[in-house]
Formats: C-alpha cells, sequence, structure tokens
C-alpha cells in the first residue's frame, strides 16, 4: 500500500486549466482516469487526509504509485481524450458498463452492390445502415419476415447468391416473391437499391407516407379493375400494418429520442436505454457496473453517454436524449453530442407528459435489471469479493488474490502439444491478457515437464520485463536517459509486466510441484501457487501431502473452477486450431517467399497440386509473378515432399482424385481432414 504523500506533485507544477489525468501502480499499469475543469482544484482533492477520504476513493490512492495529466483547451476535448483513455486502458478504478449480452441490429448492408438484409452483432462496419438493437434475434426475423412482402430485398449469402448467379435459379425466397431476385436479374441493381432504400425508410419510422402511398395505389387499381394487384397491395398494407404493431406508440409526437434511466445501490448500478424513433419503441438495451470510485448518478449518467455515443456519428445521435439526472457541468457534455451528431442535441430530464411516463416505465426496467444481477452470483460484487476472501483464508495468504492466473496443457497423444494462460482480475475475466504457448523444450507427452517450460517463459519474461521498466536494477541510469525508454509507445509495460498473486495449475501434486520449482528457480517466492484436481475438486498445495477441500458450496471453490475450466477450454480451443492447420498444410507452405496470393495463382493455373508436381520448371514460370529462381525452389519442395494423402469419401469408401472438386482447401491445398478453424488468440 502506497502512501499518497510520496508521489504527490509539488505545489504550482500542477496547472490550473482543464485537463485530463491518470494515476498509475507500482507496475505502471494505469488504474484511473479522470477529467477536471481545473486539474489543480481536482487533483489537490485526492491528496487529503485518507480518513477524510471516500472508501473507493482511498484504495485508489492508496493502490496508485504515481499520477500524471494531460492538459487540454477545452471541457469538451477533455471528454474525448477521457473517454479514448478509458478505452485504451480499461482502468479497474473506473465506471467501465457491462453488456449482460450481444445485440442483435437488423442491418442494411447498403455498402454493396446488392444490398443485403440481415441480423448482425458487434463491431459496427461502415456503410451499413443498423436499426435497433433488439431483445432478441428471433423479433428481427419476425419483422424481417413481414417487410419481405413488401420489400423483397436479398437476405442470402454471398455463397447463396454466386450460386444462384451460375446456376441461373433463384432460393426459394425468389420462387414465393420475398425476394426480387438480383442474382438472375429479375431487377437492376439499381431498382434493388431502391427497395433496400425504401426499406431503410420504412425502418426509420416513415411509415405513415408510405402506407398511404399503398392506399392510394390500391385505390387506382381498383378503380381500373385491376382487382388482382389491389388485393396484393391490400395484403402488402396489412403487412406493413402488422409489423408496425409490434413496436407500440408511446410517443405521439412522432419523437426521434434516446431515454436512460439508472437504479443504482452502494455497490453497483444498472442502466437501461430505450430507443425511440418515430414515436415507437425500436430497441433496449442495458448495462450493469460496478461502483467502484465515488460517482454520483449525473457522472452515471455521463459515462452512460460516452458508452453510448462515443463510437456513433450523424443520425446514431437523436436530436433528444433524455436522462434522469444531468451531468455537472452539462454544457461540454451537450456540446460534444451536438458534435457527434452534427447538428443541435437536446439533453434534459422530463418533467411532465408522455416523455416523464415513458422514462418512469424505463426507471422501472433498470431495477428489474439491477435485482435480477443481483441474482447472478458470478457477476455480484459482493459474492466476488467473499470468493476472493475464501481463497485467501484456504491458502493462507496475506490477501485477497486480485489477480489470477491459470496454466493448462492440452495435446493429442502426444502431438500438438500446448498450453494455456488464462487472467481473472478481482473475479471476472480480461480475455485481453490470456495467452498461449507452444511446447518447444521437447516433444512428446509429459505433462508435468510441460508445465515447469511454460511456467519458467511466463515469468523469465515477467523477471526481464521488470528489469526493464526500473524496477529492481543495482545501477541508476546514466542522467537524461528517458525514463520510459524501455517500456511500450504508450507508456504501458509489456505484456508479461504485470504479476498475479496466485498461480493455478489444472492438475495435482505432480504440476503444483513442476510450477513450484520453475518459480524457485527464477527467484520468485513472492508468488502463492496451488493446483486444482478434477477427479475430487481437490485443491493441492506445494509440499503438502494432504490437499485442501473446500466446501462444495463455497464461492471460493466456485470461482477456482470457473477459472480451471476456463483455462482448459482455451487450450483445448487453440490445440485443435493448431491440429486442424497440421492437417491443411501443403508442400508450397515452405516455399521461402511465396506467399497466398501466388500460391492460389499456382493452384488456379494448373488446377491441383498433382498437375503442379508433374509441371515443368518452363511450365511452372508461365504463372504470372512467378520467377524462374521461384519456380525452381518449387519444384524441389515438391520433389522432396511425399505425395500427400488421398482424400476419401467416408459415404463410399471411394478414393477421390485431388483433381475432383470439394477436395482443397479454402486456400486451394488438398484437405483430408481437420476440425473447423476456430479463432486465434495470442501466441507467445
Amino acid at each position: 500500500m502506497a502512501d499518497p504523500s510520496s508521489y504527490r506533485p509539488k505545489p504550482g507544477e500542477i496547472p490550473d486549466t482543464p485537463g485530463v489525468y491518470r494515476f498509475r501502480d507500482e507496475h505502471r499499469r494505469v488504474i484511473y482516469v479522470g477529467k477536471a475543469k481545473s486539474l489543480r482544484q481536482r487533483l489537490a482533492n485526492y491528496f487529503q487526509d485518507l480518513a477524510s477520504l471516500h472508501p473507493r476513493t482511498r484504495t485508489m490512492v492508496t493502490t496508485a504509485a504515481s499520477v500524471e495529466w494531460t492538459v487540454v483547451s477545452t471541457e469538451v476535448e477533455a471528454l474525448q481524450l477521457e473517454y479514448s483513455w478509458i478505452k485504451e486502458f480499461d482502468p479497474r478504478f473506473n465506471v467501465k458498463y457491462r453488456d449482460d449480452k450481444s445485440y442483435p441490429y437488423l442491418a442494411v448492408t447498403m455498402n454493396e452492390e446488392f444490398p443485403r438484409v440481415q441480423v448482425m452483432r458487434g463491431q459496427k462496419r461502415k456503410g451499413v445502415r443498423y436499426f435497433g438493437p433488439y431483445g432478441h434475434a428471433w423479433a428481427i426475423r419476425d419483422t424481417v419476415d413481414l417487410l419481405l412482402r413488401v420489400f423483397p430485398v436479398r437476405t442470402c449469402s454471398a455463397g447463396v447468391f454466386k450460386n444462384a448467379a451460375r446456376t441461373g435459379r433463384p432460393c426459394l425466397l425468389g420462387y414465393i416473391g420475398k425476394c426480387s431476385a438480383p442474382c438472375v436479374d429479375r431487377v437492376s441493381a439499381d431498382e434493388h437499391r431502391d427497395l433496400a432504400e425504401d426499406f431503410c425508410d420504412f425502418m426509420s419510422g416513415r411509415t405513415g407516407t408510405y402506407i398511404r402511398r399503398l392506399e392510394q395505389q390500391m385505390t387506382d387499381a381498383a378503380e381500373e379493375m385491376e382487382y388482382e394487384r389491389a388485393a396484393r397491395l391490400r395484403d402488402d398494407i396489412g403487412a406493413l400494418k402488422k409489423a408496425m404493431e409490434k413496436s407500440a406508440v408511446v410517443l405521439a409526437d412522432a419523437t426521434d429520442a434516446d431515454l436512460i434511466a439508472v437504479a443504482e445501490d452502494e455497490l453497483e448500478a444498472a442502466v437501461q436505454i430505450f430507443h425511440v424513433r418515430g414515436g415507437r419503441v425500436r430497441g433496449q438495451r442495458g448495462w450493469v457496473t460496478d461502483k467502484v470510485e465515488e460517482i454520483t448518478t449525473g457522472a452515471l449518467v455521463e459515462h452512460a453517454l460516452q458508452q453510448l455515443y462515443g463510437e456513433e456519428k450523424g443520425d446514431s445521435v437523436p436530436k433528444e436524449v433524455l436522462v434522469p439526472a444531468l451531468p455537472d457541468p452539462v454544457e461540454p457534455v451537450q456540446e460534444w453530442l451536438t458534435e457527434r451528431r452534427g447538428s443541435g442535441v437536446s439533453l434534459r430530464i422530463p418533467q411532465r407528459g408522455d416523455k416523464k411516463a415513458l422514462m418512469e416505465t424505463v426507471q422501472r426496467n433498470a431495477q428489474q435489471a439491477l435485482v435480477l444481477h443481483k441474482t447472478k452470483r458470478a457477476s455480484d460484487l459482493t459474492t466476488r469479493s467473499r470468493a476472493l476472501e475464501e481463497i485467501a483464508e484456504a491458502l493462507d495468504l496475506d490477501s485477497a488474490p486480485l489477480r489470477i492466473e491459470c496454466y493448462d496443457i492440452s495435446h493429442l497423444q502426444g502431438d500438438d502439444v500446448v498450453a494455456s494462460m488464462v487472467v481473472f482480475e478481482d473475479g471476472l475475466q480480461r480475455k485481453s491478457e490470456y495467452r498461449r504457448f507452444q511446447i518447444k523444450g521437447f516433444a512428446g507427452q509429459d505433462d508435468v515437464r510441460s508445465m515447469h517450460e511454460v511456467i519458467s517463459r511466463r515469468f523469465r519474461r515477467y523477471l526481464a520485463e521488470k528489469e526493464k521498466t526500473g524496477e529492481w536494477v543495482d545501477d541508476l541510469p546514466e542522467e537524461g536517459t528517458p525514463e520510459n525508454g524501455l517500456k511500450d509507445d504508450d507508456g504501458r509495460p509489456k505484456k508479461f509486466a504485470y504479476p498475479p498473486q496466485l498461480v493455478v495449475v489444472d492438475g495435482g501434486q505432480p504440476q503444483v510441484a513442476a510450477a513450484k520449482k520453475a518459480l524457485d528457480e527464477l527467484g520468485i517466492d513472492d508468488i502463492a501457487v496451488c493446483g486444482l484436481a478434477k477427479r475430487l475438486e481437490e485443491v493441492w498445495l506445494p509440499g503438502d501431502d494432504d490437499p485442501v477441500v473446500l466446501p462444495r458450496t463455497s464461492e471460493g471453490l466456485y470461482l477456482l473452477q470457473r477459472v480451471r475450466d476456463e483455462a482448459h477450454r482455451f487450450a483445448i480451443t487453440y490445440q485443435r486450431t493448431k491440429r486442424a492447420q497440421r492437417f491443411r498444410s501443403s508442400p508450397l507452405d515452405d516455399v521461402p517467399g511465396l506467399g497466398d496470393t501466388r500460391k492460389q495463382a499456382l493452384l488456379k493455373h494448373f488446377g491441383s497440386l498433382k498437375k503442379l508436381r508433374s509441371a515443368t520448371i518452363d511450365q511452372i514460370c508461365e504463372v504470372p509473378g512467378i520467377g524462374r529462381k521461384t519456380a525452381e525452389t518449387i519444384a524441389v519442395a515438391l520433389a522432396q515432399a511425399a505425395p500427400a494423402a488421398p482424400a476419401v469419401n467416408t459415404a463410399t469408401g471411394e478414393i477421390m482424385d485431388e483433381e475432383e472438386p470439394g477436395t482443397t482447401g479454402s486456400g486451394g491445398e488438398p484437405v483430408t481432414a481437420g476440425a473447423p478453424d476456430e479463432r486465434r488468440g495470442q501466441e507467445t
């Protein structure tokens, strides 16, 4: 625990101007980011007598080891920089809203030649129109199914679209009239784009004009005795009205607004947002946060606005934002929202009428979300704190292990031996800190030896980074040497510079002994080690003949199980990826300087690896981008490599030749087996 007076800036050093400040801990990790109209006045509040500080503020300033600041011109710039730094550094003492799920959006890919309507989650893409978010994906699909009758926009994937264009036959939706089938030229690209624009206009809330236009067309068709066309228009109008009924009118004046409500207690806060477009609720979302700093409702609202609109521009920011309390001061936030939208934004508290009544509904949703969150013990701050305290007591630790690292070994009968490292901070996953390892020191199956190698490599890197950052060196750097010259460009320690308080290994006594031996060899004696055996869920400590048995109802045991299971999942995922890559390997992979583009050009030119292997050097030189020297290298590599085993049709037992379709991978290489490709993490 640090004494704040040890790093308090000298009088007169802090400027009396707007700016953003950062508190860092002893490992140079940013733990808190804040903004201020006057840096001098704000920072002075942190260096008062500890007894007069809020408990959470006191914990932050005693955890910190230094403070630094950046001066800006205006409070709006301070707001923007604060948001950027919170997103970049993810400081543990800042309010961070956690989505309880990834909300689905209805998206129209206007950036494509033939726009597609689909459900999308995650990061928003440029050139795509989004509507929502929605509570459930099925709600989007029900709405789209109704609207496709009137707006037959493409919904198929790129592969289905290309296959239909190749065969000249549309998919089922094209036959039943729910797709205009641009794949077979029933409509032109411009006509299809007009349909997509009409679809977006309707979803944006401009429904009345479109329905009136259809009603007029229906009347005209009836007068001209085109009764079939009139009946079809009648059914279209019915489908649109049914789709509109799915989102009830809540504001009669067709307002575009977002309503934000906050429910809070001493430890946590829940935020609910209703997105109202054209007077109808078009989407809903919510977040929950731990109140790790002393914060008012207005400040919670400000953080919610940053989270909600930090990446948005244009119409995604509504003209009106209704909140339960205004940030103090409100002017910079309102000016920032106006900049994001490009026109005026009203930020206010509703006082009467329909908007106040709707705000009460949003408030009830926020309160229910907070109650529901409290029942989820994995995310309950009180429960997490109790779990960490139980672990500290059971393992006889000096303090609760705020950072836990867990390691697991995975292989398939001694092949593709890999290891995983997962990190939990404050009882929650910190996936950005996950790492994965390939076992390099030996070949074959030996979990104990593998664990010793992984722990040694990880903490050897920790010691190297610790020495570079100057935390322990006998000789001080020469005067004038930059203090952070050996750190990352942003001043943060490198990825292995932050140590855990507890190392957990997946296994029993042998694995624990190997991990402890690795730490002892490196001279590290301030990091606790334990193992969790799967058979009886026993906790093993180094040098103990008997395990520590935690009660089955223990929150500490539950947290250790979650950590162990996550390490196992991450390890086996990487091991399967390695195995799949080995199965998809090609002799062309060993040719130096031959990238994916030229490999694909070779296979496209010759049709298969078999024909390429039998080609002459002159024939290989005919491929664009392949010179004679490269051709000679390719010929030598193929001659040295044994022919790949033929693919087998498991249904018929037939041996398929390489030239047959369906026997090549995504890069054109022959495929005989393999698991599906999985997303790769960071590798050491």
